[in-house]
């Protein structure tokens, strides 16, 4: 990776299509997310199940839509799936053996580990009984970084390096940039997921509570709550049946307890450990500016 300043020249077709691929491999993650979550909707459109669903019934089939709907999701992101994988063998088609190799490594790593995080996900909102919660907030860090923080970021900045010919600085750079940075994140959609405005989100607001997420958001809210209020904390959360006044009323309790607060400062600790990792690191001018617009854009939003 040769250090540059001044404008990007245009990127070759090959680097696109090994973007492309990453872009397919997030939209199936997606996919799958919205049907493991049981999600209606999707940037303010109806989720792949079910849109899927909706097109069973309209069509008049025979046979259960919802069951449909889910089944042909699950397949729809196994197909983008494949076609991901696809879309990287062609772009890796013109790069060198070894950057082809580094490039592989990497992608392997963030499917199998965005996989693994997925997982981890589902099996808090039933774990969490059994754990103590002073760890509560460390297993949801854990997911976030796992399910989010290395497949939104952290890889596909260590992919790219790795078809640029970065050597091990150059990486170790970027992944101590693109670990904290996909963590602020992560913690920004947990915080949007109880708080967004659902005309710039897309999903209904509150959708994270229904859904029983148990983010770093709600195990920092339990802590400040006593046992009581815990208990009926957690009777609600997860609770698909969740009416506006009652989500109202958790997200008061989430600011009461500072919860909210912590997190904000979480994602702007995160934020400065990301741009502190630039410092220093031999990296082109316009790569580390493109880096900190990243940064910026990864952290401070509302959709």
């Amino acid at each position: 990776m040769e250090e540059a300043g001044g404008s990007s020249p245009a990127l070759p077709d090959d680097l696109i299509t090994v973007a492309a691929s990453l872009e397919i491999f997030h939209a199936a993650a997606l996919v799958h997310d919205d049907v493991i979550d049981n999600s209606d909707t999707r940037r303010g459109r109806p989720a792949a199940h079910r849109a899927l669903e909706a097109a069973h019934r309209s069509r008049h089939w025979v046979g259960d839509a919802g069951a449909f709907g889910r089944s042909g999701a699950i397949l729809l992101g196994d197909l983008l799936v494949a076609w991901s994988d696809d879309l990287l063998e062609e772009g890796l088609a013109a790069a060198s053996p070894a950057r082809a190799s580094a490039a592989r490594r990497e992608y392997a790593i963030m499917r199998r580990e965005v996989t693994i995080g997925q997982f981890l996900d589902i099996a808090e909102e039933s774990a969490y009984v059994t754990e103590p919660d002073d760890e509560h907030a460390a297993r949801a860090l854990r997911v976030a970084s796992l399910k989010s923080a290395r497949y939104s970021i952290q890889q596909p900045l260590a992919i790219g390096a790795a078809l640029a010919g970065a050597d091990a600085d150059q990486q170790a750079a970027l992944a101590a940039f693109g670990h904290p940075v996909g963590m602020a994140f992560q913690l920004r959609d947990d915080v949007l997921g109880v708080f967004g405005d659902e005309s710039e989100t897309g999903k209904p607001s509150g959708d994270d509570l229904r859904e029983g997420k148990r983010t770093v958001l709600i195990a920092y809210a339990r802590e400040g709550l006593g046992s009581t209020a815990r208990r009926v904390m957690d009777e609600l959360i997860g609770d698909p049946a969740l009416d506006a006044q009652q989500i109202a009323s958790l997200q008061q309790t989430i600011i009461e307890t500072g919860a909210l607060e912590r997190v904000e400062h979480l994602i702007a600790d995160y934020a400065r450990e990301g741009e502190r990792s630039l410092s220093g690191a031999r990296l082109g001018n316009a790569a580390v500016g493109g880096l900190r617009d990243l940064a910026r854009a990864a952290t401070v939003r509302t959709t």
